[in-house]
């Protein structure tokens, strides 16, 4: 499903040049529980962001569902996150003045889908990260625990190949992340999702089932369990 093949990726500001990746190489299969992990600074999150398509290589291919997306233009990536990929951000990242339900309409109404497929696509998700009762709340109604719930149904609504999720659990207290963290086990259990975590979290390592540590910008160990 996910092939980077030698990343390499340099950030230049005129003075000072940060080799974030160096030659990375990595495979993700469809329906793993894959967490890459390493300190700040260690290149972590850059990977996760260019598997993702939001930063864009120095060198190297990146495939993703058979497409190098290092070669796509911006409107086609922009295209191509839509279809295929399903976003968790540490903030959460929902539109304030939408409720749960427009939140997680919100993808689908940029594929352009139906009203009642979107419906009841909204109506399946909420309830499988148990939230049905907070459909019509908006944001700032829910505990940041909740709000990660309705984060991680957006992501799957516009049924993605997989979902990157960036420090998903930063922000919440332990309970709130052992709730998240059983919902994202559950559908990937299930349901076959393929979830992709950046973390630090120990609790998130501890609940994945394959951990690649990232270090200097380089791949330190790649262990299956």
């Amino acid at each position: 499903m996910i092939k980077v093949t030698d990343i390499h990726k340099t950030y230049d500001d005129g003075k000072v040049q940060v080799h974030a990746l160096r030659g990375v190489d990595v495979e993700i299969k469809e329906g793993e529980f894959t967490a890459i992990v390493g300190p700040s600074g260690s290149g972590k999150t850059t990977l996760l962001n260019v598997i993702g398509g939001l930063d864009t290589p120095t060198q190297g291919s990146v495939s993703v569902s058979g497409i190098d997306i290092a070669k796509l233009s911006e409107n086609e990536l922009i295209d191509f996150r839509l279809n295929h990929i399903g976003f968790v951000f540490q903030s959460y990242n929902l539109i304030p003045v939408l409720t749960a339900k427009e939140n997680v309409e919100f993808l689908m109404l940029l594929q352009k889908r139906d009203e009642a497929e979107r419906n009841e696509r909204t109506t399946k998700l909420l309830k499988a990260v148990g939230l049905e009762d907070q459909i019509n709340k908006k944001p700032n109604e829910m505990s940041g625990g909740q709000q990660q719930r309705v984060a991680v149904a957006r992501a799957l609504a516009s049924k993605p190949d997989f979902v990157l999720a960036d420090e998903p659990t930063a922000n919440l207290d332990s309970k709130s992340t052992a709730n998240l963290l059983d919902i994202m086990l559950k559908l990937n259990e299930e349901e076959n999702i393929t979830f992709v975590f950046s973390t630090h979290d120990q609790r998130v390592i501890d609940r994945a089932k394959r951990v690649i540590t990232v270090e200097d910008g380089k791949i330190l160990s790649d262990v299956t369990k």
